[in-house]
């Protein structure tokens, strides 16, 4: 029998009150609590407090601090990536962010899911589904990049933009919802 944390991470529905996903949110928030308190540290010491926690920290990724997460470990960040104040990243599942990419301040990047059935949400239970965001993109300020979306490289996602589905390599998508842009 799988336990909830093992459902969690197959992107099936869970009890997000369990104790041990209870437990793993606890830490993140004593990590969390670190993290944001190193604001006037600077890179190397953001790098450093990253990798203790996310599941893959490349070469020069920084996250300007503050910074919100679930549980950190299901965060992957290519070489370079800088992301900006205010980063809220639900990682219930896996989210990749490819190397060179860049994201604005206040940019959401949003996993976790709910069942769409009132009687099934009512449970409580949620489920994930993994979001991609490819190499060199670059997420204007404040956008929403929903779950299960992947970004393909070297798109642009305008600032304030709803991303609701996948967004072709190359492409630039603005709005809510976003559209590609022509």
């Amino acid at each position: 029998m799988r336990g909830e944390k093992e459902k969690m991470l197959a992107g099936d529905l869970y009890d997000a009150s369990d104790a041990q996903l209870q437990s793993d949110l606890a830490a993140n928030h004593r990590w969390l609590a670190r993290y944001n308190a190193a604001l006037a540290e600077g890179p190397a010491q953001w790098h450093a407090l990253l990798k203790e926690r996310l599941a893959m920290v490349g070469d020069g990724a920084v996250i300007r601090p503050p910074f919100h997460c679930d549980y950190g470990f299901n965060i992957h960040l290519g070489a370079g990536v800088f992301i900006n104040f205010n980063c809220v990243i639900l990682d219930v599942v896996e989210v990749h962010i490819g190397e060179r990419t860049q994201i604005g301040p206040g940019v959401q990047v949003l996993a976790a899911d709910h069942p769409r059935d009132p009687a099934k949400r009512a449970t409580g239970e949620e489920f994930g589904r993994p979001v991609r965001i490819g190499r060199n993109v670059w997420i204007g300020a404040g956008a929403l990049i929903l779950p299960g979306v992947s970004v393909g490289d070297d798109a642009l996602v305008g600032a304030g933009s709803v991303v609701t589905r996948d967004v072709p390599a190359g492409a630039t998508v603005v709005g809510n919802p976003a559209r590609v842009r022509g």
